[in-house]
């Protein structure tokens, strides 16, 4: 593993042109990073530039303990799996965007940006963990010879997958928090969290209604469950976090771990999930 630490190369006092000049010495990582995490650059700058000033000591405050953290993170992760990390891990000061994210990669590279973090220890750690549970669950996957050219990345069953073994991961590496720190990954989640458990059939049955409607597609679905700039059903974002945990922990129920995280390479998976979610449309689950 390889730390990219970019915070050096980041402007003391940011103007458009420094900060260009700054994503120019990284080119690859804020080319990956404006096309997929932090899309309308030019708006994106004008407004994090405004913002900066507010942010400068937070960002000094996740800076100084991240890197650390990370090496913690990644010993458990060695002793708990078994697994080494042979990527590259990016640190960035970014535009307001995503907070942090695994690359289009079979082992993907993680990058974290440091602007859209918390510099609270305990929510900082779950969010490494969460990340690096992305990474886990691919090289898991990988040792276990999944045909990765079959693999419907653009499915939601696949996104619900991905996002219950991170954070399933991140509750095993960074254990005994409040449960509301593994979905929010800061120290206001609470609100969130209870709105998710208390409505948890009502929720999951939505989820598995939109499914259903041939209308809504992928991307439909992605940015009402899945992004923060969703949440029009409920009021709340990214609660198809919340849906993916429910599914991954029953299943781990059922099959154990390891077969849990594994279960992307049974031809059955799309039926297993259409199964999880119709025991609560049909009242066998309350």
């Amino acid at each position: 593993m390889q730390i990219i630490d970019t915070y050096p190369d980041f402007p003391i006092q940011p103007s458009k042109e420094r900060l260009q000049e700054y994503y120019a010495k990284y080119p690859d990582i804020f080319d990956v990073y404006f096309t997929y995490h932090c899309k309308n650059k030019d708006e994106k700058l004008l407004k994090a530039l405004t913002r900066y000033e507010e942010d400068v000591d937070s960002i000094q405050r996740v800076h100084y303990q991240i890197s650390e953290l990370i090496e913690k993170v990644v010993h458990v992760y060695g002793k708990k799996y078994g697994v080494t990390f042979p990527i590259d891990v990016n640190l960035i000061v970014g535009a307001y965007g995503s907070n942090a994210y695994t690359h289009r990669q079979i082992i993907p590279n993680i990058t974290f940006a440091m602007e859209r973090l918390t510099f609270e220890k305990d929510p900082l750690k779950v969010i490494i963990a969460h990340e690096f549970g992305h990474a886990t669950h691919n090289i898991i996957t990988d040792q276990h010879h999944l045909n990765w050219k079959n693999m419907h990345w653009e499915h939601p069953y696949i996104w619900l997958l991905q996002e219950g073994a991170a954070t399933h991961f991140s509750k095993e590496i960074v254990p005994d928090l409040h449960p509301s720190i593994y979905f929010s990954y800061d120290l206001k989640g609470e609100e969130w969290f209870d709105y998710a458990n208390n409505h948890k059939v009502e929720i999951i049955r939505s989820f598995f209604d939109d499914i259903d409607n041939v209308k809504k597609t992928s991307g439909d679905i992605f940015k009402e469950w899945f992004s923060i700039n969703g949440g029009m059903r409920f009021g709340y974002t990214r609660l198809a976090y919340f849906i993916a945990d429910c599914m991954f922990q029953d299943f781990i129920h059922k099959f154990g771990e390891i077969n849990t995280v594994l279960l992307w390479k049974d031809e059955q998976y799309f039926n297993l999930v259409d199964n999880w979610f119709k025991q609560y449309r049909n009242g066998a689950v309350h």
